[in-house]
């Protein structure tokens, strides 16, 4: 049975100010100097006014707090007091806290304990910001540069770029790893420790880092500032634009210039898609600072780009899901059907998109920003959770018979770990809007109480939505208030929207934006109720129509396929029949959101339930179609294309995937100067030019026969090189050219000599021929079948 519930709106006082570093303007905010230029049409509330009631999100953000409070913030300060010359007071983290990005963590816990003290009002989040806030004081007094960091010979990296020497190969800054992108998420935290906390010793902090920024960057010519900014440096564009904003020192808006790029934003502002093999979330922060900049300035080039990256990327490049990426990369726009794996959906890349809806929301109030948002929300970021204890993913697979694993709360600290800690701790920030005209927005469903204090009302939103299309809405005030109340109407709602007010039925109409517009004179008790018609129905791959997932409203449901992993071949179920029409195979269970197939899945007919309940079991997202016809056709070349992948994924010791960040750090990739990355068909590969080399470790068993996989492509032509194992030559490889736009497999048998008593090896590519070495675009050690 179907239950109603009811939305209130009262009068509450709410003495607390507090903002997001993600800033996207409030009305009214005493903190930023600057306010918009352009005339916006919405406005944000800030964390305290909005509280969650109830439902899956509430849990979320309980399981999230948990989980802050187990972290000690002396640990996650151990590397910056030890570059700092000053007493540790804890052990240094695992994971990445113990590699290369020390002290991104910092900043996102920082970001993360500011919001939850904001929405809460709990004083130990608070006390934990401010002690965090006053040792990095302490650590930028001791160093006196006006730097704070936590990163490995970061003082040798900035110096050298201080003195215009610069190397970088995309994801390494003279040796460092991205060195900018962490001083980012530092920055960020203490913006948010600042807006959110009122810590004025925060911004102290922040502008002792700009004034290191200009000193470190400000006599680069644009050559070597271009050259700088091919390594990942997060969103430094945003949060200096920020600091100008929250101080009105233009120095800081031009310190934001210094970080914006040709080669991605340029081509953005060209209306020119560039991301195809491009590293997502390199790039998504980018925007999110263009956003910013165009609230503060009104430059109408970085409308342009914020406005375009996003159509790009969420009509183009994401998933049913809303995440977008395939082992962090994009492929070529509408091309997604061959890229499902396990590393699909990075969560950064999400978490930041969001970030930029919400900027974009404020320009122009849209329902179609407000469905991706919601679609996202809880097909990506809620389903990235494990609700038990809070962990996170780092990738959410969509391979079909997939599992998602979670993160370890103290030994992986990847960089989803550090944007998982802000995204369950700020559920509340979308629920809302305030128009322009002063009307009042409600985009998601959520149950939730609003503190409206410039109308003295008070909304409270009751519903068990998605188990029920049903939302009510009661009003509360001291006294009368005539606004316009705006709800979304989503696209998923292909039905009429039934709306009453006081029990009666309301006459309505739907804006130009896709909001349902109820104007009248409100008064106490006035009660909405609304009944948002959902349906199963499904969404296909832009490339395969018959390649599809189910949803019900905006919820992705997934294939529950058990506990233990299906087998490749016969254990992860196809669709096999020639009706196309779901709703006559597809049956609502006993449960809320719970489906299950009848006779239509091969082998058998899985239960369908929500994606983001979906946390210990195997899975399929996506499904295949088949027509008996074409079963009985293809069912051989189908299944024996399964077969191999699976053999090579069964017989694989190790794998190195060229030209990616993390695999390439993972194998401790060295290369000469002119060794280059490059994609093609969505795919990152690296070469060699003539003289030059790369050279990475990867392991091996010395107790069987080993072979040496790489994957090439068949556009690469007229290239000679060599392949050496701890310097002794294994091969002589010859790329004469093969098919156009298909990659191709080169096995090399490995002599047991090579690898006696070893564990792992260096495989080195070397361009000694005149000519060009590679692309390789994986390489892979298998255990011989012979």
């Amino acid at each position: 049975m179907k239950h109603c519930y009811i939305l209130t709106l009262a009068f509450v006082i709410c003495l607390s100010a507090s903002f997001g570093q993600a800033y996207a303007p409030e009305r009214a905010n005493a903190l930023v100097k600057v306010k918009p230029v352009p005339e916006l049409q919405a406005f944000t509330f800030n964390l305290a006014d909005v509280k969650l009631t109830g439902g899956p999100f509430l849990r979320a953000m309980e399981a999230d707090k948990k989980y802050l409070l187990s972290i000690e913030p002396g640990r996650l300060l151990h590397r910056f007091h030890k570059n700092a010359k000053l007493p540790m007071q804890g052990a240094v983290y695992g994971g990445w806290e113990h590699a290369g990005l020390s002290g991104h963590t910092l900043g996102h816990y920082l970001s993360a304990i500011s919001m939850v003290y904001a929405n809460t009002g709990d004083a130990e989040f608070k006390r934990r910001a401010d002690y965090m806030v006053h040792e990095l004081r302490r650590c930028q007094e001791a160093r006196k540069t006006g730097y704070v960091g936590g990163m490995e010979d970061e003082d040798s990296i900035f110096g050298l770029v201080a003195k215009g020497q610069i190397r970088s190969s995309g994801f390494d800054l003279n040796g460092g790893w991205s060195p900018w992108y962490t001083v980012h998420k530092i920055m960020a935290g203490l913006t948010d420790a600042y807006m959110l906390t009122n810590n004025p010793e925060a911004l102290e902090v922040l502008e002792g880092m700009c004034g290191w920024i200009d000193n470190t960057i400000g006599g680069l010519s644009d050559e070597l500032r271009e050259k700088m900014l091919t390594c990942e440096y997060g969103g430094m564009n945003d949060v200096l634009a920020l600091i100008y904003g929250l101080t009105g020192n233009k120095k800081y808006l031009d310190l934001s210039l210094k970080f914006h790029d040709k080669f991605v934003l340029g081509q953005l502002e060209q209306r020119i898609d560039p991301m195809p093999g491009k590293h997502s979330n390199t790039n998504v922060p980018k925007a999110i600072g263009t956003a910013t900049r165009y609230e503060l300035t009104g430059r109408a080039g970085d409308k342009v780009i914020s406005s375009f990256f996003w159509d790009r990327m969420v009509h183009h490049h994401s998933y049913v899901i809303g995440g977008n990426s395939n082992y962090e990369y994009c492929g070529e726009p509408d091309k997604l059907n061959d890229r499902l794996s396990d590393n699909t959906c990075e969560t950064c890349n999400t978490y930041n998109m969001l970030k930029l809806t919400r900027h974009l929301f404020l320009w122009q109030p849209s329902s179609k920003l407000g469905d991706y948002y919601e679609r996202a929300l809880y097909n990506h970021i809620l389903a990235s959770q494990n609700p038990a204890d809070g962990m996170m993913c780092y990738f959410v697979p969509l391979r079909m018979g997939t599992k998602k694993e979670f993160s370890d709360p103290f030994n992986t600290f990847t960089c989803c770990v550090g944007s998982g800690m802000e995204n369950h701790s700020k559920y509340t920030e979308s629920i809302y809007f305030e128009g322009a005209d002063g009307s009042l927005y409600v985009n998601l469903f959520i149950p939730s109480e609003l503190n409206w204090k410039s109308k003295q009302v008070k909304l409270i939103q009751q519903t068990s939505f998605p188990n029920s299309g049903s939302v009510g809405l009661t009003v509360q005030a001291s006294k009368r208030a005539t606004f316009e109340l705006k709800i979304r109407k989503p696209s998923w709602a292909g039905g009429a929207v039934n709306v009453s007010v006081n029990g009666k039925p309301a006459k309505y109409v739907v804006d130009s934006s896709g909001f349902i517009v109820l104007k009248k004179k409100w008064r106490n008790g006035d009660r909405v109720l609304l009944q948002l018609p959902m349906a199963l129905h499904t969404e296909s791959m832009p490339d395969n129509a018959n390649r599809i997932a189910f949803l019900y409203g905006p919820i992705v449901l997934a294939g529950q396929l058990g506990k233990e992993m299906p087998d490749p071949m016969i254990g992860t179920p196809v669709l096999l029949t020639d009706n196309k029409n779901v709703r006559q195979w597809v049956k609502e269970g006993d449960e809320p959101l719970t489906f299950r197939m009848t006779q239509v899945g091969k082998p058998f007919d899985p239960v369908l339930k929500p994606f983001y309940q979906t946390v210990d079991q195997y899975y399929s997202v996506y499904w295949d179609y088949f027509t008996p016809a074409d079963w009985t056709r293809l069912q051989a070349d189908y299944q024996a294309e399964k077969k191999r992948q699976q053999e090579i994924t069964e017989r694989t010791i190790d794998v190195m995937r060229l030209g990616e960040m993390q695999p390439e750090r993972d194998h401790n990739l060295v290369a000469s100067e002119n060794s280059y990355t490059d994609q093609a068909l969505g795919r990152s590969g690296r070469e060699a030019r003539s003289g030059g080399f790369f050279a990475f470790d990867i392991k091996v068993h010395s107790s069987v026969n080993n072979e040496l996989l790489c994957t090439y492509l068949g556009d690469d032509k007229n290239r000679l090189f060599d392949i050496l194992i701890d310097g002794e030559k294994l091969v002589t490889q010859e790329l004469p050219g093969a098919a156009t736009g298909k990659f191709f497999d080169i096995v090399y048998p490995i002599p047991g000599s090579m690898i006696k008593g070893k564990e792992k090896v260096t495989v080195k590519v070397t361009a000694n021929h005149g000519k060009t070495a590679g692309r390789i675009f994986s390489a892979r050690i298998l255990k011989s079948n012979q």
